[in-house]
């Protein structure tokens, strides 16, 4: 409890601090790493754009699905286990494992765009604000503050891939979905801070890996994005329902 309280109590003075000059205030940042943010970043909304090309060619070919997942996995690891001064490979596979991402959540952007498309560009801007505003929170925060959490959410993300795991096993239920969805939006939007942080901070301690730090961001952005997405889905389809009902 006593850490809970010194959280609320950091949170509270920190937004008692905060003025329009501090929103200004980079200085705590480098303008080394300022610019390497800004490579990350420029290099997530390639990611973010080859996504959507991925999801586009499902749309004409439905080519999305397990496989394409399965290459999205391999990309990564490839990418991953490749010294980073291979730099054009090593991009070229982030944009490959952005393009098999994609074509992976197709099937669920298909679905959208059959019940309403406006849903689909909301969850994307919604996607975007809160993915900026928690990015931008944890740059202005004090460095480190936030690196303390990744433990927790750690501990979160194997909560989420236990229940996935039972729930395989024993079947799915609707409170179980439910809980999965709003606890995994809650845990990739703590992730998002964390990330954020741990890159400053590694890029403060000289790793400047550009790549894997965008591929940290686009699978954060990802899956927030999905969740979002799904949560408005459902209440898309819960209020056609009672229209219905309505009717009837």
């Amino acid at each position: 409890m006593d850490a809970f309280a010194s959280f609320f109590d950091s949170q509270s003075t920190s937004r008692n601090r905060w003025t329009y000059d501090s929103l200004k205030n980079f200085r705590q940042i480098s303008p080394v790493v300022q610019t390497h943010l800004k490579q990350v970043y420029l290099t997530l909304c390639c990611a973010l754009v080859a996504s959507a090309a991925g999801a586009y060619l499902h749309i004409l070919w439905n080519i999305g699905g397990l496989l394409t997942t399965f290459a999205c996995l391999g990309c990564m690891g490839w990418l991953l286990s490749l010294p980073p001064y291979e730099e054009q490979k090593r991009v070229a596979l982030l944009m490959a494992a952005g393009l098999f991402e994609g074509a992976s959540i197709g099937p669920l952007i298909d679905l959208a765009i059959e019940i309403d498309p406006s849903v689909l560009i909301t969850a994307f801007v919604g996607t975007s604000v809160a993915f900026g505003c928690f990015s931008a929170a944890a740059m202005l925060a004090r460095r480190r503050e936030y690196l303390y959490l990744g433990g927790l959410l750690s501990s979160g993300l194997s909560i989420l891939l236990w229940l996935q795991f039972a729930s395989s096993i024993f079947g799915g239920f609707a409170a179980i979905f439910k809980f999965e969805l709003y606890f995994g939006l809650l845990v990739f939007v703590g992730y998002v801070v964390v990330d954020t942080q741990d890159i400053i901070e590694k890029a403060h301690l000289g790793d400047l890996d550009y790549v894997k730090h965008a591929l940290s961001l686009f699978t954060d952005f990802v899956a927030v994005f999905v969740r979002i997405l799904i949560v408005m889905l459902k209440n898309s389809a819960e209020r056609e329902e009672r229209k219905k009902k309505r009717r009837d």
